[in-house]
């Protein structure tokens, strides 16, 4: 292109000679007219001393009779092919404008990219190419080694490529020379030109757009575009759409459907971009109009997915009649590496995530959100592009000789019902509260039943085994209860959303005077925070894991304080004993150990022990002691096993009539309606219809009989029963021991 400034007599504003001149500049583009035509002639010019050309125009004179002169100064710029070229040919029948598009064939080719899972591939490419330069350069016939290779590495192919994990698919629709939408538009278009711009003020390259034909139909084309290169990828930003490609995109849909034009979209972006700027622009409106504008176009709307389509910078081009993505594409709320950052706290689980967030074709289609799969040659799209476009274009064609038979209407409902028909939901089946109120508790904080009754029976042997007041395993084994405790109390503040009130009662605390007032008020603030959480943490089936670990802590407290309360009781009534009745009682367990040995028994020895045992008796009521009774601890631990054996015969029994009387599913019953709500009254009369029915199917004359027989043997076995019940709190007089 040619600039030239201009300076004319008597013609607009500008600035006026003493000979009728009146000069005024501008830029002009010019092309092949007399202007043009003589500026490069240099002979009707005459040059001037500042460079400009000059020359008087004939046939054009004023009323004074003075002729017009135009002055030219010509400044030589860069030639550009864009947006218009020298030469336009205006009869071209097909092809591509290219002019009007920044996308022009790659200089080189593009360098072949391994991904980690194609390295067996990558061996068995060299050692073919191995084997034919052995070929080469030998000149022996290798015909059958290279066939046998070749065919090892076809079949390694197709092994690989169908039982691809998901994580392995998103990485070959990432791959560097996979085929873009542009590419994939030139492929299948017969005429194609690219529209730029959203009308106000950007054109964004990350967006492209414009009208090919296929078929001799025309079709408004939308789609994502990345980069072949580096460079590329810069320019395209990644493919990651600012507002304005959105705003552009949304143009072209509106100009499609006012001139009826199909609309085909080719998804391909990581997501929309997130930087700042584009959040000020309005991202997210932008997106969100581009959504509500789709449902409600009267043209057919087909969109394939050709790479990776990530959230709702993918969604604000896809909300089509129809959905297709090819073999190797991914569709994604959130990419897997983000989700595992989210979830596992390290990028690495991107695998994991990858297969739990559903994100392929084939899971796509299982769930009917893609209406079908487009096939890729086996390498992926990339291997093969052209014949990836055609079957893209088969797909394409198909879909919309079916939509171009609707009405309107029929297009509308048949857009709306696609997307009504995603996800699923149950009508008529009851849920419970809890489970639809609540989130799903953390597997790591509800442990078995059966493991807690293991820990705390572990525990309490521990505390009550301990021949010091402070075992170092139990002490540590309590420490972490209550560090388990206490992390678990934070989290159930952060989920109840106390937290930020607990932080300013702290807060407060922290800088309270001695002032009584203040205190006062604090202390109403504590008890009401504390009424809160108990009464959140009350809720049937809410923060189980808490509540078996505070159960557990509580259980512990009370064995560590009655073990305490023990030793101090036995360190009081051992400082209280006199020295004659521990060697009497010592005397005693000798004489019964030689007893249960067959040596004769000292009946003086005996009198002994039983005045011994009276003065023990004396001694223990001066501490304020109430005996309830003396017992054997050989008698008390047999009773104790027999005892045990009738409750598992009396618990035999109940199973036996609930299998006859086929109890099994109201129990069941009553364990659901107590997971919801332990004391509802459906709870009670379920309660009571099954020990009615047990009562009424238990033949429990037996079971009674066994039961008087062993409280009468344990009445025997003790020296003083008082009201006929057992008393847990026995004193036990041995050794001095208690």
């Amino acid at each position: 292109m040619t600039t030239i400034s201009l300076v004319a007599g008597n013609c607009g504003r500008g600035r006026g000679y003493e000979d009728g001149r009146f000069e005024f500049r501008s830029n002009l583009y010019l092309g092949k007219d007399f202007l043009a035509s003589d500026l490069f002639n240099n002979n009707p010019f005459r040059r001037r001393a500042n460079g400009c050309l000059s020359k008087a125009l004939k046939g054009f004179e004023n009323g004074k009779g003075r002729r017009f002169r135009v002055i030219a100064r010509v400044k030589k710029g860069k030639k550009h092919d864009y947006p218009w070229p020298d030469n336009i040919d205006l009869d071209i029948k097909d092809g591509h404008l290219t002019y009007l598009s920044h996308f022009k064939p790659l200089a080189e080719k593009p360098k072949p990219v391994t991904l980690p899972f194609e390295k067996p591939l990558v061996d068995l490419e060299k050692k073919i190419i191995e084997v034919c330069r052995m070929a080469d350069e030998t000149g022996l016939d290798f015909t059958d080694q290279i066939g046998a290779l070749e065919n090892k590495y076809q079949q390694a192919l197709k092994d690989l490529y169908t039982h691809l994990t998901p994580i392995q698919r998103l990485a070959i629709a990432r791959h560097p020379n996979r085929p873009t939408a542009l590419d994939h538009i030139l492929n299948i278009t017969e005429k194609w030109v690219e529209l730029h711009g959203d009308r106000a003020g950007y054109d964004d390259p990350a967006m492209v757009t414009g009208i090919g034909t296929m078929d001799g139909k025309s079709y408004m084309f939308i789609g994502q575009q990345k980069g072949r290169n580096t460079k590329e990828n810069i320019f395209r930003n990644f493919a990651m759409p600012t507002p304005h490609g959105y705003r552009k995109a949304l143009r072209m849909m509106k100009y499609a459907d006012h001139h009826g034009l199909p609309i085909i979209t080719f998804v391909d972006t990581p997501g929309a971009y997130a930087d700042l700027k584009s959040e000020e622009l309005g991202q997210g409106e932008a997106i969100a109009h581009n959504l509500r504008t789709m449902f409600g176009l009267k043209v057919p709307i087909v969109t394939v997915v050709v790479g990776e389509g990530g959230s709702g910078g993918a969604l604000a081009i896809a909300c089509p009649n129809k959905l297709f993505m090819l073999e190797n594409s991914v569709l994604y709320v959130a990419s897997p590496e983000a989700c595992a950052a989210i979830l596992w706290k390290s990028s690495q689980a991107a695998p994991k995530a990858a297969e739990k967030l559903r994100i392929t074709a084939q899971e796509h289609y299982k769930r009917k959100i893609a209406d079908g799969i487009i096939p890729e040659p086996l390498g992926g799209a990339h291997a093969d592009p052209v014949w990836t476009s055609q079957q893209i274009r088969l797909a394409i064609t198909q879909a919309m000789d079916e939509l171009t038979k609707m009405d309107t209407e029929e297009l509308l409902r048949h857009r709306m019902l696609k997307f009504r028909s995603i996800g699923g939901f149950q009508e008529g089946k009851p849920v419970e509260p809890e489970r639809k109120r609540n989130m799903k508790p953390s597997d790591a904080s509800i442990l078995n039943a059966a493991d807690i009754e293991s820990d705390l029976e572990k525990l309490k042997k521990n505390i009550l085994e301990a021949k010091v007041p402070s075992d170092p395993i139990t002490d540590q084994a309590i420490e972490k209860l209550k560090q388990d405790v206490d992390n678990e109390v934070t989290r159930a503040f952060i989920s109840m959303g106390l937290q930020e009130k607990l932080e300013s009662l702290k807060l407060e605390l922290s800088r309270a005077s001695d002032n009584q007032t203040l205190n006062r008020n604090l202390k109403v603030k504590v008890d009401k925070l504390m009424q809160e959480f108990k009464q959140n943490l009350s809720r049937p089936g809410a923060y189980l894991g808490l509540k078996q670990k505070l159960e557990k802590l509580s259980m512990v407290s009370r064995l560590i304080e009655q073990k305490e309360k023990g030793e101090k009781l036995k360190a009081e009534i051992n400082q209280k004993i006199p020295s004659e009745i521990k060697e009497k009682l010592e005397q005693l367990e000798t004489a019964q150990a030689n007893l249960s040995k067959g040596d004769p028994l000292d009946e003086d020895l005996v009198a002994e022990a039983v005045k011994a045992k009276k003065e023990l008796i004396e001694v223990l009521k001066s501490a304020n002691l109430e005996i309830v009774g003396v017992a054997k601890r050989k008698a008390a631990a047999e009773l104790q096993e027999k005892i045990v054996n009738v409750k598992k015969e009396i618990d035999g029994e109940i199973e036996r009539v609930i299998d006859v009387a086929g109890l099994h599913g109201k129990i069941e019953e009553l364990k659901a309606e107590m997971a919801i709500d332990s004391s509802s009254p459906k709870v009670e009369k379920l309660q009571a219809e099954i020990k009615e029915e047990i009562r009424t199917a238990l033949d429990d004359t037996a079971l009674k009989q066994t039961v008087e027989n062993l409280r009468r043997e344990f009445a025997t076995s003790s020296e003083e029963v008082i009201d006929d019940k057992v008393i847990a709190d026995k004193v036990i007089a041995e050794n001095g021991r208690w």
